[in-house]
């Protein structure tokens, strides 16, 4: 393995791109890199679609970002990833490769690519290493997935090789927090989680129904703190080897179930649809890359179940068809505020 560098690199004055402003990753790096003193460039996918090749290479041409966070994906929760097979392994290759390319093209300085902990082998030794990549078969259910972010990051890697483009890659776990996707069907587990017991607590449900067996084991990094391990490498790391960013703790699904019940105020009983699929047995992330390079993950689960909670009451697009309490409600706004 080559010895991994540390260069520093200001982001203060650079003209920076986010690719995926809006998704969960790219509005947390927003609120981030808004302390950083840049020239943010975004752009809507009215205005360019990043599959498109042409017009990527017109909009880069045009811009010439600086940095770039490739946050841009099209992603979803196990019913999504193995529902519609083609559409991930199509628009997440598409969006990499003109991405990449055009940064490269058009002069970019730096470019972070945001993977996945689903690259990783089905079976892979936990916890997950960053050179476990590439050594097993995937995860059925997210294989296209995982495929197209596999490809992401070799070409973020063969363009360093070929280029010397200081272009590196990021590992996150499984997130949520603000931004979050919480559709009833194409959710990841902690959206879903928070909008099923939300609504049968405001129906007066007496049970919730959770997806699986239960007994999977999931480590969960709220997306602020992500956003942070993301400028912290994009300012000091410039190496070709993978970081993981995690909290180095996991958590059953059936234990997760229980603190979010608890956070919400749900106090029926939980029971699991063992018909639904489990997924990945295990996915924690090896952290201690990311330890030596100094940074580590400030928000508790409890703290960010409770934060994501209030996000999502907060946000309308989800709420309008189950009424909150109104204390509930203002709490949320009022405590969204001071954040």
């Amino acid at each position: 393995m080559r010895p991994m560098a540390s260069t520093a690199f200001e982001l203060k004055g650079k003209t920076v791109f986010v690719a995926g402003h809006r998704g969960m990753v790219g509005s947390a790096l927003m609120r981030r890199l808004a302390r950083e003193d840049a020239d943010l460039l975004t752009v809507s996918r009215s205005e360019v679609d990043l599959r498109d090749q042409a017009a990527v290479n017109s909009w880069f041409a045009g811009k010439r970002p600086q940095a770039v966070f490739l946050a841009a994906a099209k992603v979803g929760g196990i019913v999504a990833n193995n529902t519609l097979r083609a559409e991930f392994l199509y628009d997440n290759l598409a969006i990499s490769t003109n991405v990449i390319q055009a940064a490269h093209a058009n002069g970019c300085e730096k470019l972070m690519f945001f993977g996945s902990s689903c690259i990783y082998p089905r079976l892979a030794p936990q916890p997950l290493r960053e050179d476990s990549m590439l050594t097993g078969l995937l995860e059925p259910t997210n294989e296209p997935y995982a495929i197209a972010k596999i490809a992401g990051i070799k070409m973020a890697e063969a363009y360093r090789s070929q280029y010397g483009a200081d272009f590196i890659s990021v590992m996150p776990t499984n997130l949520y927090g603000p931004g979050d996707n919480y559709h009833p069907e194409y959710s990841h587990v902690v959206a879903a989680l928070i909008r099923r017991f939300h609504e049968a607590k405001a129906a007066g449900a007496s049970n919730v129904v959770v997806w699986g067996t239960g007994t999977p084991r999931r480590e969960f990094l709220y997306v602020d703190d992500l956003a942070d391990a993301c400028i912290h490498l994009m300012k000091t790391y410039s190496s070709p080897e993978l970081v993981n960013i995690g909290t180095g703790e996991d958590i059953t699904i059936a234990e997760f179930a229980l603190l979010v019940a608890a956070a919400i105020g749900f106090r029926g009983e939980i029971s699991f649809d063992t018909s639904r699929p489990d997924g990945t047995p295990r996915k924690l992330l090896d952290v201690s890359r990311l330890g030596r390079l100094g940074w580590r993950a400030q928000t508790s689960l409890q703290e960010g179940i409770q934060l994501a909670y209030r996000s999502y009451l907060a946000d309308s697009r989800w709420t309008a068809r189950v009424a909150a309490c109104p204390d509930q409600r203002a709490q949320g706004r009022s405590q969204n505020t001071r954040r």
